[in-house]
């Protein structure tokens, strides 16, 4: 990020040098000096400047150029610097013009040429300048900006991809001033967002996640084709595995489809993790994890969809969407579990225009004097509640069964209890959603009865799904698709099929030697952050055990 601009515009270029020696000889310790020889020019370095995130302290033009006057000038470039502050360089003959220009475009002041000498005639002008604009507290944007609609699914799904991710960005809706005028600094309308920018100014319209990962400088290629350790999925229990893998000296790659942090990153407040009395949010959590996997050399993909395993002698070969691979000596598979669809009438057209999957954190301060609606009762649910509480005017948790003794812990229950704008339905669930173009009513089904009530935000915690029909025909899974491993695969004397060893599969090793699954994806594990990163680990201690027989 660069120095605040003063920048000068003249069609003749003795005049235009002269005019910018002067002021880098005044200013330019603490000042960018910008040249240009021409309009066109200058309206073309203003949209860059915009685009980079860069900010303008003043403009000094020259009323007579040709195509396009001083004036005509800075009034296109008030679109984009509205702040600026804005002189004229005139002639005598033209000092009329100059005062007009004053009432018409807002210019502050005028400077009659030559300026000689620049300490009596320029510097206590720009002087002048500076301070106005000083006093507006205009600043830099060192930050990505994401221009969108406000109930726009792809415009959210990008926000939320950042956010996720740990990548500082701003956000502009195209319905305010800023958002205007950086899409038209980039040269888009309403009709291409979201647009994304980052701070180098790379422009991408309606992207992928892989696209921004690649933009934002998130790794999505790997360094090498072969590696001791492949984790897939990077929750807690894929970044257990990858600090404690590439602490022992492994040479890891941890693969994320979406985000670090998986579903215990999108929590507001994990409170019963150890080591953490006062508690530590799901993102905290992740950043240090991921940090301290970088520190010990773990190499991190963004983005990447995994969509096949393959047994390729003693390699374990994992197949990528784009249709590249990576081998390795083994893999760890901890891909976790996503939330279960709430299968009811316009909740899929809503979905991301006011009904999330997950809390969402980034739609909190939008929430502020809204209705939220939470269904589920486990402590993902609870700890939403909590968070969406401190914006929200009023927060109801939906849930099927009687009470939320059954699914959720003790403390969250307490918690709950204590806030006076929380509530719990019991035998409630939601029939339909309604609204144009974001959520604006919820119909809900207790007890035979039906009943509409106004709601902004739907948010969703059901169920747990596992994403492993990319593993059918390769690995052993249950009935629901969570994935076998160690004496779950052992029917009486049967080993499991295609298993090719003396020995029976370790704890956590699914039906395919070297390939060992960890947290909430495998069969029968305890759905606690806690063991998932303690899984993690585990996992790691029976890949040396598997490398060392090979």
């Amino acid at each position: 990020m660069g120095k605040p601009v003063l920048l000068t515009v003249d069609d003749d270029p003795g005049v235009s040098r002269s005019v910018a020696r002067d002021l880098r000889r005044r200013y330019g310790e603490e000042f960018r000096i910008v040249r240009a020889d021409s309009p066109v020019d200058a309206l073309e370095a203003l949209r860059e400047l915009k685009l980079r995130g860069d900010v303008v302290a003043a403009m000094l033009a020259d009323y007579r150029m040709p195509r396009m006057n001083g004036i005509e000038f800075l009034e296109q470039a008030m679109d984009l610097f509205p702040r600026a502050r804005r002189a004229l360089l005139t002639a005598y003959a033209d000092t009329d013009a100059a005062i007009q220009a004053i009432n018409l475009v807002d210019v502050d002041h005028y400077l009659l040429k030559p300026w000689d000498p620049p300490e009596e005639k320029l510097y206590p002008v720009v002087d002048a300048l500076i301070e106005t604009w000083r006093a507006t507290g205009d600043s830099a944007v060192e930050e990505t900006k994401v221009i969108g609609h406000r109930w726009s699914a792809p415009s959210f799904a990008a926000r939320d991809f950042l956010a996720r991710n740990a990548v500082p960005y701003r956000y502009y809706s195209v319905d305010e001033p800023e958002g205007e005028r950086l899409l038209e600094a980039a040269g888009k309308t309403a009709d291409d967002v979201p647009v994304v920018i980052t701070p180098d100014c790379v422009c991408l319209c309606k992207p992928s996640n892989t696209e921004i990962a690649a933009a934002v400088g998130l790794s999505t290629n790997p360094a090498a084709e072969f590696y001791d350790l492949v984790v897939v999925g990077a929750g807690p229990a894929g970044l257990g595995a990858a600090v404690y893998g590439a602490s022992e000296g492994l040479r890891t790659v941890l693969v994320e489809r979406q985000a670090t942090g998986g579903q215990a990153g999108q929590s507001s407040r994990i409170e019963n993790y150890l080591g953490f009395p006062d508690g530590v949010s799901g993102a905290q959590l992740t950043d240090r994890a991921r940090r301290q996997a970088r520190k010990f050399g773990a190499e991190t993909l963004s983005a990447r969809e995994v969509t096949r395993l393959e047994v390729r002698g003693s390699a374990r070969v994992v197949h990528f969407g784009d249709g590249t691979e990576i081998a390795a000596h083994s893999v760890v598979l901890a891909t976790g579990v996503s939330y279960r669809t709430l299968d009811a009438p316009g909740v899929a057209e809503l979905t991301g225009s006011g009904v999330y999957y997950g809390s969402a954190v980034t739609e909190a301060p939008a929430c502020a004097g809204q209705d939220v609606y939470i269904v589920g009762g486990a402590n993902s649910a609870g700890q939403a509640a909590v968070f969406f509480s401190r914006h929200a005017k009023r927060v109801v948790l939906l849930i099927r069964g009687s009470s939320l003794e059954a699914s959720m812990s003790h403390y969250l229950i307490q918690q709950l209890e204590a806030i006076e704008n929380v509530s719990v339905r019991t035998h409630t669930e939601v029939a339909e959603a309604h609204g144009e173009q974001h959520l604006e009513r919820l119909t809900l089904r207790s007890g035979g009865e039906s009943e509409t009530v106004g709601a902004g935000y739907l948010f969703v915690f059901i169920g747990a799904a596992p994403r492993t029909d990319w593993l059918d025909g390769v690995l052993v899974r249950d009935e629901r698709g969570f994935v076998r491993t160690g004496p779950d695969l052992i029917r009486g004397e049967s080993r499991p099929p295609g298993w090719t060893l003396d020995r029976e599969p370790y704890f956590m090793e699914s039906s395919v030697p070297g390939v060992f699954v960890a947290g909430d994806v495998r069969a029968e594990s305890v759905k606690r952050v806690a063991s998932a990163v303690g899984e993690g680990a585990m996992a790691v201690t029976l890949v040396h055990r598997y490398l060392g027989e090979q």
